[in-house]
């Protein structure tokens, strides 16, 4: 990278230096600096954010990279050269490790002994005087690794799909200058450098690292906001109980669709419930309930939808499916449950369920109806003897077909 002035600048008649290379060097690197402090001061609010503080980290690490280099260029002495490099294929990785974090692969831990033995590698030949060399092998190195970071993000399913563009592009196109930079040293053979290494490749990299590292470090807050907002989100979607959606998320997911033919809605409510809680405790009226939950979890499957409504009465919505199979599916639920033995101090507690489905129709019905629907049909299921179900004729009649025992 070189470090000679740029051309001065004539105002009125007097020469101005525009700041050198060595000046930008240190700017960049407060810049980064700050970005890193800021990076610990959104940690520190959110611990949970780990990925926040490891980019921190690795950031300060590039950050001490470019002061080591500029420091280098100046002074090329063995030590410095091997801490510059060392510093500089260290930072990359943590940044990598960082975004391993966000979107929990898994690779970082894969890779922590071949980036080990990269700056093991780059420090002996350094040290044996072959800077030029050792500066090839971590481009090379952090090519690989950015190139990782980038693929990564790309493949991911868990992450925002905000986020998937712009990570790869800035990643792709940090790897694809560091990878210059290899190939130019390695193509004029410049094993021996004795300094910083000077010429066009490295010109572009240094534009594009400080861009992309700069971009990098604001997308890592923005990545939080969205995880953060993510996870909010999910929160209030989610009964913290059972791990079912709510009532609200039923809404969200549901409150403007039209439920036409092939489309079903089930209210769901433990027998008894009451007494359970009465007779037995709170404590194990809620892992009856959970117990209800998990018989559901097990039965969901693309179409087949959960939810808590609140206190023992649940609900589950079925798409693209025939009638027979919504009837053998809700048998199945209460006969897993009722077959389902709860241990308690006074005894095994062994509970049951009444369930009421409204299907839907050509006139698409609301889900306020299909609920108003399935909800009398669940109370046809309580007076016809509990451990039922009942089908609404239609949304808004009094007609049930004959309430059919679900577990012996």
């Amino acid at each position: 990278m070189p470090n000679n002035c740029c051309p001065d600048i004539r105002t009125s008649g007097r020469q101005r230096p525009v700041l050198d290379f060595g000046s930008l060097l240190l700017a960049t690197a407060l810049s980064g600096a700050c970005l890193s402090g800021t990076l610990v001061a959104i940690w520190v609010t959110a611990r949970q954010a780990r990925f926040v503080l490891t980019m921190a980290v690795g950031i300060l690490l590039l950050v001490t990279h470019v002061i080591a280099f500029w420091l280098y260029g100046r002074d090329p002495a063995p030590w410095l050269g091997q801490a510059t490099l060392a510093l500089l294929v260290g930072g990359f990785f943590v940044v990598f490790m960082s975004a391993d974090q966000y979107i929990e692969r898994g690779w970082a831990k894969r890779a922590v002994l071949p980036v080990t033995g990269v700056i093991g590698l780059t420090t002996v030949v350094t040290g044996a005087g072959f800077d030029g060399l050792g500066f090839a092998i971590a481009y090379s190195a952090i090519t690989a690794i950015l190139v990782m970071t980038a693929a990564a993000f790309w493949t991911a399913r868990n992450v925002d799909r905000r986020t998937l563009a712009p990570v790869s592009l800035l990643a792709g196109s940090s790897a694809v200058s560091f990878a210059l930079c290899a190939f130019v040293i390695i193509q004029q053979r410049q094993w021996v450098l004795a300094g910083v290494p000077r010429n066009w490749a490295e010109d572009v990299n240094t534009v594009v690292v400080v861009a992309c590292m700069t971009a990098l470090g604001a997308l890592t807050i923005s990545f939080h906001h969205l995880r953060t907002q993510s996870r909010l989100q999910e929160e209030t979607l989610t009964d913290p109980l059972t791990g079912l959606m709510n009532r609200r998320a039923l809404n969200a997911l549901y409150g403007s669709t039209r439920f036409g033919s092939g489309m079903a809605l089930a209210m769901l409510d433990l027998d008894h419930f009451k007494r359970t809680n009465d007779v037995f405790g709170h404590a194990v009226g809620d892992m009856v309930l959970q117990r209800f939950a998990d018989v559901m979890k097990k039965h969901s499957r693309s179409g087949v939808k959960g939810f808590r409504l609140g206190g023992e009465e649940f609900a589950i919505v079925m798409s693209d499916i025939l009638a027979p199979e919504v009837h053998d599916i809700l048998r199945s639920v209460g006969a897993d449950f009722g077959a389902d033995i709860v241990p308690t101090r006074l005894g095994p507690l062994r509970s049951t369920v009444s369930i009421g489905i409204c299907f839907g129709d050509d006139d698409a019905m609301t889900l306020e109806q299909v609920l108003l629907g399935a909800d009398a049909a669940l109370y046809a299921a309580k007076r016809a003897g509990r451990n039922r179900v009942a089908t609404a004729e239609t949304a808004d009649s009094e007609a049930f077909r004959e309430p059919q025992p679900l577990f012996a």
